[in-house]
């Protein structure tokens, strides 16, 4: 009984791979982030571009 609960206890400490995986899932997750944010901050930096230029032209 005693061999079979240090047994557990000590299959409960190992957690080597555990950050590793923590870290990926964390990249996957920032990376899925930056493909749906990306595209719309672009869309609203070239209307911002493109306004600011039309006002130049306009202006001179």
């Amino acid at each position: 009984m005693l061999l079979a609960l240090l047994r557990l206890q000590g299959f409960l400490k190992e957690e080597e791979g555990q950050d590793l995986v923590e870290y990926a899932l964390l990249l996957v997750f920032l990376a899925l982030a930056a493909i749906v944010v990306l595209p719309v901050l672009g869309n609203a930096v070239n209307n911002v571009f493109s306004q600011s230029a039309s006002t130049l032209t306009t202006a001179s």
